[in-house]
């Protein structure tokens, strides 16, 4: 019982700062994403916000710069800090990111703000080493759950992703309560979820199951796509341009010149309106790819966001061409490719199979479980997160690579 009363004071006190501190970000995104979609001439001064955003990290960030992977590392090694810088730079940066035009999303910011707020509550408390791995575990699980309207998956998130295919249940309780608190606390500030409908879901057969297990593999190849080109372009910039803040202005120059020249913001931002558009009618094959490739070049220079909602842009996107080959409704597609394709890039298939059920609805449960599941195995050895480390190999024949990140494999 005192473990219990201990961790819902703390949960308590997570959910209600890192709850308002998502709302305030959700409300301010909205708000940058409404005022550029109206002045399309601040896409032109992305280079500048890249600048900027460079010189602040550069200069003043620099231990905070790893960003989620700080936030995993320290759960891997709890007698590191996470300073509270982190929490109004990552904003800083996100803003301008949305602000000027990158293409990035809003995960990756609610996970580094909550981890920072967080953090600072173990000093007072002189929690010990194993309890402040569980606090950046139910901070984890607060930003995700409060940022996406989704408290079960948020949960599962904080307990899944730090340690591919193995999960933390002493930290069940305090991940699930602060993930229920959070998102409870965002929504009294008036922070709205988009909502999203899959009109169609076909009986559940043999033929059904196959072309779902087919859409997962495809999922789970794209996903991979997506984590090497991230890591490949990194390593691409930190290659050719030695001094970090060129990095994201030579990036905010591409992106800006290619959307002037498109004539088009379909692929920049967070790109909800598309993700909507893509649950209403069969989408391009273009459009994953094209946003796939706006998303790598923007984050993987040093502009600050997620890489989750572009995830989701990609995997909703690609799903719903997908209904061209494969007979399913494209809707369903869509749901499916939406977490599927995360689920690979994270490493976190249980996290996503409770986002589609909490997003879609229980009906589609069994083809957005298999489609995760699968897409998860077909991924390979790789992740989004650096420092996200293996705690059971998906195959037999990569026993070796347990305990080790998986930018080491």
């Amino acid at each position: 019982m005192p473990y219990v009363i201990k961790w819902l004071f703390i949960s308590l006190m997570i959910g209600l700062s890192v709850g308002s501190a998502s709302a305030g970000f959700l409300l301010s995104l909205q708000w940058a994403t409404d005022f550029r979609e109206h002045h399309l001439w601040l896409i032109g001064l992305l280079p500048v916000a890249g600048l900027l955003t460079g010189l602040l990290y550069h200069y003043f960030g620099q231990e905070v710069e790893a960003g989620n992977n700080l936030l995993l590392d320290t759960i891997h090694h709890p007698e590191k800090t996470i300073p509270f810088k982190m929490a109004p730079f990552v904003y800083l940066g996100t803003m301008a990111t949305h602000f000027f035009g990158g293409s990035a999303g809003r995960e990756g910011t609610a996970l580094q703000m909550a981890g920072a707020i967080a953090f600072q509550i173990s000093r007072p408390l002189r929690l010990m080493r194993d309890e402040r791995r569980t606090l950046i575990i139910a901070a984890v699980a607060a930003g995700f759950g409060s940022v996406f309207g989704t408290p079960l998956a948020g949960a599962v998130f904080g307990l899944e992703v730090f340690l591919a295919g193995k999960i933390r249940y002493r930290a069940i309780f305090p991940a699930f309560a602060s993930a229920v608190l959070a998102d409870i606390t965002t929504d009294f500030w008036g922070a709205r979820h988009t909502h999203y409908h899959i009109d169609k879901i076909p009986d559940l057969g043999f033929l059904p199951v196959v072309y779902s297990v087919l859409a997962g593999i495809i999922f789970g190849i794209c996903a991979a796509a997506f984590s090497q080109s991230l890591h490949r372009m990194s390593a691409f910039f930190r290659l050719k341009i030695s001094y970090p803040p060129f990095r994201p202005v030579t990036s905010g120059i591409i992106v800006a010149v290619l959307v002037f020249a498109m004539g088009t913001t379909r692929y920049i931002g967070l790109g909800i309106p598309v993700i909507s558009e893509s649950f209403e009618k069969q989408l391009p094959l273009w459009d994953f790819a094209l946003k796939m490739m706006f998303t790598v070049v923007t984050l993987s220079a040093g502009f600050k966001g997620g890489e989750v909602t572009p995830l989701f842009f990609i995997g909703a996107t690609l799903g719903s061409a997908l209904s061209l080959f494969i007979p399913l409704p494209f809707g369903l597609l869509a749901g499916m490719g939406f977490v599927a394709v995360f689920a690979g890039a994270t490493n976190t298939p249980l996290a996503c199979l409770l986002m589609g059920i909490e997003l879609f609805g229980a009906e589609c449960g069994v083809y957005v479980g298999i489609a995760c599941v699968v897409s998860y195995l077909f991924s390979g050895r790789n992740s989004i997160y650096s420092g996200q480390k293996i705690g059971e190999a998906k195959n037999s024949r990569y026993d070796a690579d347990c305990d080790q990140s998986f930018s080491d494999v």
